[in-house]
């Protein structure tokens, strides 16, 4: 629910705007998701003891840098609606809209082994081609068996698990006989 009510807010954002206002607004809530880790902060925009104003001056406080009239806008609506709790999905949604508009995309190896900067660097670049876009690696290790290949940005799971390659082979095997 809460990313259609950003998609929304995210669309008005776009009208009038150039790539590099997005990129500037999509770092602006970028950091402004991050101060929702923080239970504290947290504690306070959500407390209803807390007058509107001075939660509309903490986040307006915290986006001044960006030196944006449509950013403080966009702060005084949100606070005004009581919709402060959406901010990390409008960030997440940016982020979204910007690596789609500008063919950027992070993704993530996950392997229980660890994979060579080269063999990252081919996997990239080889799905750069294939999707005509950027898209950049990182690697997590976990416990899957084999390889996984996410690039969310663009729905891409790619997995080769040694375990299901195994039963395949035997399955072959067994067929053959």
């Amino acid at each position: 629910m809460e990313e259609l009510i950003a998609k929304k807010y995210i669309k008005a954002l776009k009208q009038g705007s150039d790539l590099e206002s997005m990129k500037n607004m999509t770092d602006v809530f970028s950091i402004l998701a991050d101060a929702f880790q923080n239970e504290k902060f947290v504690n306070i925009v959500n407390n209803p003891h807390v007058n509107v104003n001075d939660k509309s001056t903490i986040l307006l406080e915290a986006v001044k840098s960006s030196e944006s009239v449509r950013i403080n806008n966009l702060i005084k609506l949100l606070v005004e609606n009581k919709r402060i709790n959406i901010i990390p999905a409008i960030a997440k949604e940016l982020k979204k809209d910007m690596a789609k508009s500008t063919k950027t995309y992070e993704g993530v190896i996950y392997s229980n082994s660890e994979i060579d900067t080269k063999v990252m660097t081919e996997l990239s670049n080889g799905l750069s081609k294939k999707f005509d876009s950027t898209i950049t690696l990182s690697f997590v290790k976990n416990d899957f068996n084999g390889i996984k290949v996410e690039v969310e940005g663009l729905g891409i799971e790619i997995n080769f698990s040694k375990d299901r390659i195994n039963n395949q082979i035997i399955e072959h095997i067994i067929k053959a006989i």
